[in-house]
């Protein structure tokens, strides 16, 4: 049963962890990891595929049990304390294919202490907001993987967790349905929830999240704010542009070149001027946007882990 509102601890840090390691045999797969993740903040798991985030998140919904350190949940010393006020959409997604979906969104929530009639109501309520409406009474093996993860999102949401933690949850969506997860991310904040979510993906990143932290080899490289996270990395020059992207990399006085197709980012040696870089692509390229602005997450996170060409997948954007 959950426990009183009137006898729950206060607590300021939704998540904390404090020297948590884990090991597989003689594989670390996380190691020696302290995070504070503030109350109705979005934050993210950052890192490539093998990094340690899911083994992280496991160990936070006591899936997994840390060899060493400590964690705390929403002020308890365990998720099984408070399982009943956490979301979890795990990496594995999958359903019951031949239930119905209001049932298995209503079977969600009676997992999580609804009783009955109000899990079956809220289950119809959700499915028809987010438009379902249509398939509330049929099975869930005739529905789409991107109609297949949105349920499951919302088995995750219909208790109203305060924590929410959704893992790798942009992973084989189309553009419609990464738009409805991104709302919905954005929406448990402005409800006072706290998010977190992992990705190897840094443009979801700089999209939603108050505070980042990046996870390599299990072993934290970096957390923060996000503002304060690529502030600390030298300037850089953003550029749109249509035509022969090859040659940015040919270009005088230019260190490196983040290079997604039609969007660039552009790194200058020390005392460059940008305006010849400008005057260097005028009548080689179209460009159609030139910025001096902070490096993309990507760059960041390149120069912490010490120049690992594929730690991230990203595109360079705005």
């Amino acid at each position: 049963m959950e426990t009183s509102p009137l006898t729950r601890p206060t607590y300021t840090d939704a998540l904390v962890l404090h020297n948590v390691t884990k090991r597989f045999g003689k594989f670390v797969a996380v190691n020696d990891l302290s995070l504070k993740i503030p109350k109705g903040s979005i934050y993210g798991f950052l890192g490539p595929n093998g990094a340690g985030k899911t083994t992280t998140i496991r160990m936070v919904m006591s899936i997994f049990y840390p060899d060493e350190g400590s964690i705390e949940v929403l002020g308890h010393s365990s998720a099984e304390q408070v399982k009943d006020r956490l979301g979890y959409l795990p990496e594995e997604k999958g359903l019951y294919k031949k239930m119905k979906t209001a049932e298995i969104v209503a079977y969600f929530g009676k997992l999580k202490g609804m009783d009955a009639s109000t899990a079956n109501l809220k289950a119809r309520e959700l499915l028809t907001r987010y438009g379902l409406g249509e398939w509330l009474d049929k099975r869930c093996e005739a529905m789409s993987k991107g109609m297949g993860q949105k349920v499951q999102l919302l088995g995750t949401m219909i208790h109203d967790p305060e924590l929410v933690i959704l893992d790798e949850p942009f992973s084989g969506l189309d553009p419609v349905n990464m738009e409805v997860m991104r709302d919905t991310i954005r929406s448990f904040k402005q409800n006072d929830r706290t998010v977190i979510f992992s990705t190897h993906v840094m443009a979801q990143a700089e999209e939603l999240c108050d505070f980042i932290f990046l996870i390599h080899k299990g072993q934290k490289v970096l957390d923060g704010p996000l503002s304060e996270v690529r502030s600390g990395g030298d300037h850089g020059i953003k550029i749109d542009y249509d035509g022969d992207g090859s040659i940015l990399h040919r270009l005088p006085g230019v260190e490196r070149v983040n290079d997604a197709g039609k969007h660039a980012e552009l790194f200058l040696e020390p005392g460059r001027d940008p305006q010849d870089i400008l005057r260097e692509l005028v009548g080689k390229l179209t460009i159609r946007r030139f910025d001096i602005s902070e490096p993309s997450l990507h760059e960041v996170f390149f120069r912490a882990v010490g120049g690992h060409q594929h730690v991230v997948e990203t595109e360079v954007r705005s």
